[in-house]
């Protein structure tokens, strides 16, 4: 589907207002030594607090103002119909586990598109003050008044690759075992920084991130985002990743093909 330019210009201007909106809602707990989280999962860890919620309203408050006929997916408040084509992704924190404990690899992640996926997608670290932000016009890095165009890294070998997932283990036996497949040809293999791994990705630091488990809110800003800086976005087995799933986020087509492969010939689809 194609979008004109006046519209990607209105979606833009209100992806902006949604992610101030988060962040006025988020900073005031982050670092907070009263701040609570419940967990969401009965065996293991999932936290959510109360800036999750909150950045979650205030940017549905922005839809409901300004884009009222749009549908909603958000995490923590869930999915909300519309008639206009469109779906808003959200992400209020994306690195929940990462905010309450104080490291500032979380971020608002926004997203919107049609049936086939996002087209504009930010990652937004209010902390730090970076806004990442892609579209079908391109991507850029936002800090304060200073703009600046990005891009994804150039082609190289794996072997001279950094590349990154979340956790250690990445998902199931077989997932972890494909994940290190490919970390191990790589010259530098990170864990753990959320959502931020992904605007490394988009701004021309880091060549591949590769996880599993995702939800569509997870990696439909992200994805977006890759895609406007040059980047290639897929599953694990080379199909589309907006709905979540196995995902490999790569700086561009040749060491996406190569990562692929690998993956491809460890995993069943």
């Amino acid at each position: 589907m194609r979008y004109d330019t006046r519209l990607i210009n209105d979606l833009t201007h209100v992806a902006h207002l949604m992610a101030d909106a988060a962040g006025a809602a988020i900073l005031p707990h982050f670092r907070n030594a009263d701040l609570e989280a419940d967990n969401k999962l009965l065996g293991g860890y999932d936290p959510v607090t109360v800036a999750d919620r909150a950045a979650e309203a205030a940017m549905r408050a922005v839809l409901d103002q300004l884009r009222p006929q749009d549908a909603v997916l958000g995490e923590e408040l869930g999915t909300k119909d519309g008639t206009s084509g469109l779906t808003w992704v959200l992400d209020p924190i994306d690195g929940t586990r990462g905010f309450v404990s104080g490291t500032p690899t979380w971020g608002v992640l926004i997203a919107v598109g049609g049936a086939d996926g996002p087209f504009l997608g930010v990652i937004d670290q209010p902390y730090t003050g970076e806004r990442f932000i892609g579209t079908p016009q391109g991507a850029e890095l936002i800090r304060g008044q200073d703009r600046r165009a990005i891009r994804t890294r150039n082609a190289r070998a794996l072997s001279q690759a950094i590349v990154f997932t979340t956790f250690p283990e990445v998902g199931t036996v077989q997932e972890e075992k494909a994940f290190h497949a490919v970390a191990s040809r790589a010259q530098l293999v990170r864990y753990g920084m959320d959502c931020y791994a992904y605007a490394l990705v988009a701004s021309g630091q880091i060549d591949l991130v590769i996880e599993a488990g995702l939800q569509a809110y997870d990696i439909q800003g992200p994805l977006a985002l890759i895609q406007a800086a040059g980047g290639v976005v897929t599953d694990w087995q080379g199909g589309p990743a907006h709905n979540g799933g196995r995902v490999i986020a790569a700086a561009n087509a040749q060491i996406h093909a190569e990562a692929v492969e690998i993956l491809r010939r460890h995993i069943t689809p």
